[in-house]
């Protein structure tokens, strides 16, 4: 598509949506403040660096597939991410999970420094990134019996404390440096794959082990701590000691993030309709995501009622300075650079969309109940000539037009990725 037929199309589609009362570069201008952050794990499986022949296993995650090409160094995943990242348009963020530290020999998880996360730290800030963080409680012996923080194990229990505790402070260093706070998330796999006599106690260490690992006040212009629920998973289908029940008290009472995640709750829930409730009661949330197919299977992005509900909801409600946005799925059937580029440019492609939206006419419409013309103009928004502005958006990101990424993507398959063995 040529720089001129672009243009064109832009201009007429932005005649459109004045007529609606959109202003079109406003909505370009606003989408370029938001930025999404990227998941590093989408490269490499969620293996990490801690081994050489590291393998995501235990603590519920599970990726399926064996594209050829996936990176095997941090050197690797920073070259994908760096070629993902010309296709995108916009600004992103990088998330990041502990196994991903680079040290020299092994170096355990509970003794992680900043210093083990350098080379991405000056990567981020040379491409003018902020980074989120991640401590891992999974593939490690100490996580096999299938809890960490609710362990009842005191030894076991203080490990993983240790490991929060570290994990913080190598958020707080990455925010202190990039100039930007990093969001590190807590999630952790505990839970029971029968159903428990004792639901209570694992719950309550659950808690003096948060209690223990947030104790040390730091500055949130460096470090906000967020916590993940999660209904079920992988070997624990009938018991979750982290439940959206549990977190959502924890941090309504101390004010941390809620992580809301998209695979995370029962299919018939959305996490669209969950944003504008936790909201009232806590400064700030943290989304993950991703596209569960009948449970949490984290699929990469797809541009699905959902997504666009979830943007809608955090462009209605005035919230996107509040809401810190992730993307959390893991695909290694298909080429991962490719997951990474669909996954985000949608994500960014919805909230574009939810931007276009003549909010303000559909607002007045139901205030006045006139619930057929807000139907009516609902579905008619649906056709207006949205793609002509994300075209030009996307040219004027220098990125590129329409599936032309894709032609990217397969020559960096054939020029480097094939060639790792």
């Amino acid at each position: 598509m040529t720089t001129e037929t672009i243009e064109k199309a832009y201009e007429i589609a932005s005649r459109q949506y004045a007529d609606l009362g959109v202003d079109t570069e406003k909505a370009m201008a606003g989408l370029a403040e938001v930025a999404v952050s990227m998941h590093c794990w989408q490269g490499d499986d969620v293996g990490g660096f801690e081994t050489a022949d590291a393998e995501l296993s235990g603590g519920g995650i599970q990726a399926t597939g064996n594209y050829p090409g996936k990176a095997r160094t941090a050197d690797e995943l920073r070259d994908d991410l760096d070629k993902a990242l010309e296709l995108i348009p916009g600004t992103h963020r990088l998330n990041l999970h502990a196994i991903y530290a680079e040290t020299q020999g092994r170096v355990e998880r509970d003794e992680l420094q900043p210093e083990h996360f350098t080379k991405w730290i000056d990567w981020a800030k040379a491409k003018g990134m902020g980074m989120d963080f991640n401590p891992s409680y999974f593939s490690h012996p100490k996580a096999d019996a299938g809890f960490t923080l609710s362990a009842a194990d005191d030894d076991i229990r203080a490990f993983w404390i240790r490991h929060g505790i570290a994990c913080r402070r190598i958020g707080a260093a990455i925010g202190e440096a990039l100039g930007s706070p990093c969001v590190t998330n807590v999630w952790i796999p505990d839970g029971s794959k029968d159903t428990p006599v004792d639901r209570k106690g694992p719950r309550q260490r659950l808690a003096r082990s948060l209690d223990e690992i947030f104790a040390e006040k730091l500055d949130p212009r460096h470090n906000l701590d967020a916590v993940e629920c999660k209904l079920f998973g992988i070997g624990s289908e009938s018991y979750v000691v982290g439940s959206h029940e549990f977190y959502m008290g924890y941090a309504m009472k101390n004010q941390t993030l809620l992580c809301l995640d998209a695979g995370h709750f029962h299919p018939t829930e959305v996490i669209s309709d969950k944003i504008s409730s936790v909201l009232n009661w806590v400064d700030e949330v943290l989304l993950h995501v991703s596209r569960g197919v009948r449970w949490d299977s984290d699929h990469v992005v797809t541009l699905t009622d959902e997504l666009r509900a979830i943007a809608e909801e955090l462009v209605r409600g005035d919230y996107l300075g509040r809401v810190h946005i992730g993307l959390d799925f893991f695909d290694a059937s298909i080429n991962r650079i490719a997951a990474w580029v669909i996954g985000t440019r949608n994500m960014v492609k919805a909230l574009l969309l939810a931007m276009l939206e003549p909010t303000e006419m559909l607002r007045k419409l139901e205030a006045d109940g006139d619930y057929t013309g807000r139907l009516a103009m609902l579905e008619e928004v649906k056709t207006l000539p949205a793609g002509a502005v994300w075209d030009y958006y996307c040219m004027k990101n220098n990125t590129p037009v329409g599936t032309a990424w894709l032609d990217e993507v397969r020559a960096y398959e054939n020029d480097v990725l094939s060639k790792r063995t």
